[in-house]
């Protein structure tokens, strides 16, 4: 069935268009990732919605979609921490690696995903590969303390060709932001806690809305150049969401960044991997926005594990 019913709803300008119920966005989407839709409709669709702009409703329908194909993980004995990398790094030195490797220590299984959407950013894969966390070639359970890399076409073969559009539109679509809300582990019902992340405003607004609509399990957090790890020069607002239910856990800090020598030289492949093994090892301290961050999460985990104990 082709989707250009839906586009003359969505495409008539920010001013003509008109939202798609769920379960007609939840289609739309669908449509989209099993392939059935023409280039030309993938490409009038991804411009459309970015004009548009999505609503909450419009998001947990295209979740609906992207869940129900995602190739099932299976599900952990502790909460599965979801982090999803897909901005890299290009001022700044990627930290996300510290963080997931800093959530394991404390015991939880992390699944990182992602992949490289541009080609001037340094990206987690090549971080991880560096810190011997090669990426997964075939889905399996993550063990408690363990830290995996699975790239997105691994989960969803559709959402990778949807998220490479941007290589040829040179703009971002709906994809971009959906990777940072999918739950991996919504197939088969099991526990996890989704790192969300955001660059603007508008995006931390339009998330929270669709965590809260979703009933997921979620920590919310402006990241590092979109990354789904604090700033680690200012400590930014953090909201807990478990059930949907959104919690303030941390006010973001005014005033000047703060200047951190460490990071400005470490932006590379190899600093990055070098600074993230120092902090790890005790030799450098771990700034306090991530320390901080690795609490909040702990304490989320325990509101879920107490709320759903395992079976």
């Amino acid at each position: 069935m082709a989707i250009s019913h839906y586009l003359k709803i969505i495409a008539r300008g920010a001013q003509g268009a008109r939202p798609l119920p769920r379960e007609h966005a939840c289609d739309l989407f669908g449509q989209v990732l099993d392939g059935s839709a023409s280039d030309l409709e993938v490409g009038a669709f991804c411009i459309a919605m970015r004009v548009k702009g999505e609503t909450p409703e419009e998001m947990a329908g295209f979740l609906d979609a992207i869940h129900a194909r995602l190739t099932p993980l299976p599900a952990s004995t502790r909460t599965l921490v979801v982090l999803p990398s897909y901005n890299g790094a290009r001022k700044l030195p990627v930290l996300t690696p510290l963080l997931a490797l800093l959530l394991a220590r404390e015991g939880l299984p992390v699944l990182v995903h992602g992949t490289a959407t541009e080609d001037s950013r340094i990206f987690i894969q090549n971080v991880l590969a560096a810190l011997d966390v090669p990426a997964l070639s075939a889905i399996k359970t993550i063990a408690p303390g363990r830290v995996a890399f699975a790239p997105t076409a691994l989960l969803l073969p559709g959402l990778a060709r949807l998220l490479a559009v941007r290589r040829t539109l040179g703009v971002r679509n709906s994809a971009h932001s959906l990777v940072k809300l999918m739950n991996p582990l919504a197939p088969v019902g099991g526990r996890a806690l989704v790192v969300g992340s955001y660059t603007h405003r508008e995006y931390a607004e339009s998330m929270a809305a669709t965590f809260a609509l979703t009933g997921a399990d979620a920590l919310l957090l402006r990241g590092t150049e979109g990354e789904p790890v604090a700033d680690a020069r200012r400590m930014p607002q953090m909201d807990g969401f478990v059930a949907g239910a959104v919690t303030r856990l941390e006010e973001a800090q005014g005033g000047p960044l703060a200047s951190l020598p460490e990071l400005s030289a470490s932006t590379d492949l190899d600093g990055t991997a070098a600074l993230t093994r120092a902090m790890l090892d005790g030799h450098l301290p771990v700034p306090d926005p991530i320390a901080r961050q690795v609490e909040h999460i702990l304490r989320l985990v325990l509101q879920i594990e107490s709320a759903r104990p395992a079976p």
